[in-house]
């Protein structure tokens, strides 16, 4: 039983290990739940694992009703240091670019992009104003088969005295609908 709860340990702790980003996802429309972007320059996906095994490190939700796409990518690879992504567009009618030029509350139901750094709670927000703008564009949207595909980019400001930019570029994603 010792070797067990060991190797199970083992496994875990090479499991938790930072990984470099040496590339970013391809692009394809398959569902292959992918997500990556360049941060001023630096390349950032989704790695690690949350702090319950429940959480999962890329999601998106789509209500049909409404239009709205929730995309969430979260990277825990530099725990407690956590970096993540949260894309709100609103009135998703199918594939098409969506811009992210307005300025609202994450509460809010106009599009958005935020990149933020956390230790359990936010430490720093990044997010788009309409001084800071951008857009995703959306490549595929398959609702039988639960798929959204596109691309993004985006300028994002924090609410900081003096206030910071973050340049999120080559942005693409390719992920299973939930």
């Amino acid at each position: 039983m010792t070797r067990i709860i060991i190797a199970c340990f083992s496994v875990l702790l090479l499991a938790s290990c930072k990984k470099e980003v040496s590339e970013l996802p391809s692009a394809t429309q398959t569902g292959t739940n992918t997500f990556g972007a360049k941060v001023n320059g630096q390349l950032w996906a989704p790695q690690g694992f949350g702090p319950f095994p429940a959480d999962n490190l890329l999601d998106a939700t789509f209500n049909s009703a409404t239009g709205m796409l929730l995309i969430n990518a979260r990277n825990f690879s530099s725990s407690p240091n956590e970096t993540s992504f949260e894309i709100l567009i609103a009135n998703v009618t199918g594939p098409g670019t969506y811009q992210l030029n307005t300025t609202t509350s994450r509460a809010g139901s106009k599009s958005y992009a935020l990149y933020f750094k956390n230790r359990l709670n936010p430490v720093e927000e990044w997010m788009t104003t309409a001084d800071y703008t951008g857009s995703v564009t959306i490549t595929k949207l398959d609702v039988v088969n639960l798929i959204v595909s596109g691309t993004f980019q985006f300028e994002a400001v924090s609410s900081n005295t003096p206030p910071t930019i973050k340049s999120i570029t080559e942005g693409r994603f390719d992920i299973k609908i939930k």
